[in-house]
């Protein structure tokens, strides 16, 4: 099937493999690759997680709203999104108008291994609830899954699976080459 987007956009939870696919997708496509929630730190000058202590999530969805809202004015980009961006209704309608949605999906324990092992997910990313690592990425998983689904034109369960492989099938499945 051959989908001919004008952007690949990835979403899902964090630790699904979204910022490092884009990379690989970009090298495939010859297109951009842009990170969102690098995007945001560049435009406040601090990490997600001062954000979120100093300004509020509120603030923060502002900006990353912002920040999609912008990027997406460009053509022929690979968009790695923060976890939390479809949880906004005009967010997800953002993302479906100008782009092919792909929803990379881990469980519960594999999003929590690859964060563990990730050194910059303390300093960078904020807890999200009060709850224990793994309880807390079960509720969010729960929460933001409907918008995940309604958002996303395609699904991805990244579990067992590397990136190259996963980049090497999206590529075949959106440009049939």
């Amino acid at each position: 099937m051959n989908q001919n987007p004008n952007n690949l956009i990835l979403i899902g939870y964090r630790a699904t493999g979204k910022s490092t696919l884009a990379a690989l997708l970009a090298e495939k496509t010859g297109w951009d690759a842009i990170d969102s929630d690098v995007l945001i730190e560049q435009k406040a000058g601090k990490s997600i997680a001062r954000i979120f202590a100093e300004d509020g999530e509120p603030a923060f969805r502002d900006l990353e709203s912002d920040v999609i809202t912008e990027v997406l004015q460009r053509k022929q980009i690979v968009l790695a999104t923060g976890g939390g961006v479809p949880v906004r209704p005009a967010n997800r309608e953002l993302l479906r108008k100008h782009g092919f949605v792909v929803w990379l999906k881990a469980s519960p324990e594999t999003i929590l291994a690859r964060m563990s092992s990730d050194p910059t997910t303390g300093e960078r990313r904020p807890s999200l609830t009060n709850l224990p690592p793994l309880g807390e990425i079960e509720h969010v998983l729960q929460t933001r899954e409907p918008f995940y689904r309604e958002t996303a034109h395609l699904e991805i369960d990244t579990e067992g699976r590397t990136l190259p492989e996963i980049a090497a099938d999206l590529f075949m499945f959106n440009f049939g080459t």
